[in-house]
């Protein structure tokens, strides 16, 4: 018998259904509200300027982009009369946009005091650094708790306190993105270091290896780069071209990635990031505190705890999302498939009954 089980009716009153607390109708609609606006947003000019130079006698446009306290220049071609002109339309859309922005500025403001789940300042302030660079448009995912906390907003539920606390970001990706530029990919590493908020790389256990995480300097806080790990698992890392940077190889990673969904998250104007879909994001949670180490137990609980949250309120809006979920789960190894049954063991009852039920049917 399970903690989950002996204890279930005091973990109901913890995480558990009854503690469900679901937010108002009117914070659910302006939700949808501002997903559609940030899903649709025309550019805005925030950290964003053109700059004229001339080299050797000729003169160039360049378009300079701030992002955190570095700017970075991005030439754009030889002066001309047709140049200029996509310029002038460009700067006529960011004037266009400027009211669409200042309303999706109320519309996060209103969210917050509905009660919606808003990042803290320095969460905020990173993964708008990340959305500036363009790491969303090139494939990146939001897992882990940050991803967890969007799911909130998008379900209309209030989570409870304890499993939205956290102390990274991660953020995961492919091993290749084809619809990535490589001229428009974005630079994570350096994007992260040269934000000025005192990102500094996280040594590698094997000191040849490149780092894949970059933590805050005088906190906890770090952004760890995760992709789909392939064949034996050796750990090394993993280069991501259409991010410039490497990455840890995770297994069964790509349960996640094979679908991502758009959200919003209520910061300045709105940040539209790309996150698992609920149901896997659950599922994937089980399997995953079954393969922590022993000394994880604390973490291996918040995996279930995050996950019984997740199901309860799916099971009562959307379950069918849960049997999608658990049929893409049979084109996985029988290892992942062993372990996600030993982790709906750790579920309490009502959950376990339900999920194992359509599990064994499989």
């Amino acid at each position: 018998m399970s903690i989950y089980t002996e204890y279930y009716p005091l973990l109901r009153i913890i995480f558990g259904k009854d503690a469900m607390q679901r937010l108002p109708p009117t914070t659910q609609l302006l939700y949808v509200e501002l997903l559609q606006q940030c899903a649709t947003a025309l550019p805005n000019q925030r950290g964003i300027s053109f700059a004229r130079k001339t080299v050797s006698g000729h003169r160039y446009w360049y378009m300079e982009l701030v992002v955190g306290s570095s700017k970075r220049q991005f030439s754009l071609g030889r002066d001309s009369a047709a140049l200029r002109d996509q310029i002038d339309k460009q700067k006529a859309l960011y004037e266009e946009a400027a009211p669409d922005l200042k309303q999706r500025e109320k519309l996060v403001a209103m969210l917050v005091s509905g009660g919606a789940i808003a990042p803290g300042s320095a969460d905020g302030r990173v993964l708008e650094v990340l959305s500036q660079s363009g790491v969303f448009l090139a494939g990146g995912v939001l897992v882990g708790s940050h991803a967890f906390n969007t799911y909130g907003n998008m379900l209309g539920i209030r989570w409870d306190s304890a499993a939205m606390q956290t102390q990274d970001m991660d953020l995961a990706s492919r091993r290749q993105i084809e619809v990535a530029l490589r001229q428009d990919a974005p630079d994570v590493k350096s994007v992260l270091l040269e934000s000025g908020m005192g990102f500094f790389e996280v040594p590698a256990l094997n000191p040849k290896s490149p780092s894949t995480s970059f933590k805050l300097r005088r906190q906890e806080f770090h952004v760890d780069l995760l992709t789909p790990s392939r064949g034996a698992e050796t750990g090394e890392p993993v280069y991501l071209p259409h991010f410039h940077s490497y990455a840890h190889p995770m297994r069964f990673l790509e349960y996640l990635l094979d679908d991502s969904q758009g959200a919003v998250i209520p910061f300045r104007s709105g940040l539209f990031v790309n996150v698992p879909h609920p149901a896997r994001f659950a599922l994937h949670k089980l399997v995953v505190s079954r393969r922590r180490p022993v000394a994880q137990q604390i973490k291996a609980r918040k995996d279930v705890q995050q996950a019984t949250e997740l199901l309860n309120v799916l099971l009562e809006d959307r379950p069918g999302d849960i049997w999608i979920a658990l049929d893409a789960a049979q084109a996985m190894p029988d290892r992942f498939l062993s372990q996600l049954s030993e982790g709906v063991e750790q579920l309490p009852t009502e959950l376990r009954q339900a999920i194992g039920e359509h599990l064994r049917k499989l």
